[in-house]
């Protein structure tokens, strides 16, 4: 009965790769080919393809889903001529930020693609540092939508109040740790595929770099190490990217427990350069064989895919009103003209910039764009109006420095409640009703805005210009690590 199944099983999987492959061109079936020498090279040669094992991460963007696609019809192009093929392991990151229709679209792409029960790959997904099955239908739990929250707030209020929020710093983080983690789970892989560009790869690292600094972990220079060296990167920066905001007791464990390698072995294979086509010669491979959809908002990927357009527009018109003393409407009109130049200089069609304009409407309607955001923004993390406006300011760090600065703009009544707010912060007896107006405001606990006023003053380096130890080519820490923000 094996024996029929594992016949039948593999007759399904020909007439999969038989169907995937109709939908590539020409330089898409080269490019293939070139996929499976360099997979093959990686193992060290096809006789050891059996045993060789990759990660790719999925997003349910556009971009993930046809870098699984494409990884798919080696496996299966592989296993169709050769005694075995290569393992792969799909993993995605619950995060507050992943919307239903990204959920969907890798459901519908993983059925496509029968991955579904094929014992050559993992679908796993990682929520609040828990490795489970992946499910669509399962929402992320309780704790880890909890922590998200508190991670995005705190990396927010880590600045200082004239910079720019950037809202999904805490994505940067997470993700970083996820690669470092999945990649180890479950006896490790030898290999993380990404088919990201150099201009995203160093997007991320940008971000990346700035998480760093604000989570106050010591390490390498983040920016300047490159994705070939992503693995000895995150190794360097430590096993819990958020343990200078949480005491020990707090921390929570990788799980399954024991389940983690302690060796890395696991390298990174950039594919960017088999990406082949035009895009909108991938939509019929992606909408009618993957069932990928795509709402407005999203036919332009960014290159940080965790901003919502909406959301980042609302932001930089909040930025623009209260930190810049100009109005709401010229911040959001300053993002549209970034944001357009920006897709224009990467030959995005002029239709989809067209599509974005058309998406934000007429810009005497912003306040239906500022309700739309704000509803985006409770409904993904509890974040409301007011702890947003509070977050611009960053009042909290440094010892509550820029305490008065937004007391005076936003609360001028509890001006008379400055010495007990301090107190306060500095864990010592307050006024009930000003410990709860406070974390109100914050939608923080009061335990970790007390982190938050010892930790500082900070100072956002530049990529360029932070003096941060390198990496020696085994990817250790070269010469002393020295945190580029003073602690409290």
């Amino acid at each position: 009965m094996s024996t029929i199944h594992d016949q039948a099983m593999n007759y399904v999987y020909q007439q999969v790769l038989q169907r995937l492959l109709s939908f590539f061109s020409r330089a898409e079936r080269t490019a293939l080919q070139l996929l499976i020498q360099r997979l093959a090279v990686a193992a060290g040669g096809m006789e050891h393809i059996g045993q060789f094992k990759v990660l790719v991460n999925q997003s349910g963007s556009r971009d993930s889903c046809y870098t699984l696609a494409l990884l798919r019809a080696a496996q299966l192009s592989i296993a169709s001529r050769a005694p075995a093929t290569f393992q792969l392991r799909v993993a995605n990151l619950r995060w507050n930020g992943n919307s239903q229709t990204s959920l969907q679209n890798m459901h519908r792409s993983y059925s496509a693609l029968f991955l579904y029960d094929d014992p050559r790959v993992e679908l796993v997904m990682v929520d609040h540092r828990e490795v489970v099955p992946f499910d669509h239908q399962t929402p992320i739990s309780d704790a880890g939508r909890e922590a998200n929250r508190l991670n995005l707030l705190l990396l927010g209020h880590r600045r200082n109040w004239g910079e720019p929020l950037h809202l999904w710093d805490d994505a940067y983080l997470a993700s970083a740790e996820f690669y470092g983690q999945i990649a180890r789970w479950n006896h490790g892989v030898d290999a993380m595929i990404g088919s990201e560009s150099t201009r995203r790869q160093q997007h991320f690292l940008d971000g990346l770099d700035r998480a760093v600094q604000k989570a106050g972990i010591a390490g390498p220079q983040v920016s300047n190490v490159g994705f070939d060296r992503l693995f000895p990167l995150l190794d360097a920066l430590g096993g819990d990217y958020y343990r200078e905001f949480y005491p020990e007791e707090e921390r929570v464990a990788w799980r399954p427990l024991g389940e983690f390698e302690a060796c890395r072995r696991t390298s990174f294979i950039h594919i960017n350069d088999m990406i082949v086509g035009k895009l909108e010669e991938r939509w019929p491979l992606l909408s009618d064989f993957l069932g990928f959809q795509a709402d407005d908002m999203t036919l332009y990927q960014p290159d940080d895919e965790h901003a919502e357009p909406v959301v980042a527009a609302h932001l930089r018109g909040l930025h623009a009103q209260f930190i810049e003393g100009q109005t709401y409407d010229a911040g959001v009109s300053d993002y549209l003209a970034s944001s357009l130049l920006t897709m224009r200089q990467k030959h995005v069609p002029e239709s989809v910039c067209e599509q974005l304009l058309a998406s934000f409407g007429n810009l005497r309607e912003l306040e239906q764009l500022s309700v739309q955001a704000e509803g985006a923004l409770l409904a993904g993390f509890d974040l409301n109006q007011i702890q947003l406006t509070c977050l611009l300011f960053a009042p909290f760090i440094d010892g509550g420095a820029g305490l008065e600065r937004f007391l005076r703009h936003c609360h001028p009544g509890m001006l008379v409640a400055i010495p007990d707010l301090h107190r306060a912060m500095q864990g010592l007896h307050a006024p009930e009703q000003v410990v709860k107006w406070m974390t109100d405001v914050s939608g923080l606990p009061l335990r970790l805005i007390v982190r938050l006023y010892a930790m500082g003053p900070f100072r956002l380096s530049a990529p360029d210009q932070a003096e941060s130890p390198s990496l020696d080519d085994h990817g250790a820490v070269a010469q002393p690590p020295a945190d580029r923000s003073a602690k409290g």
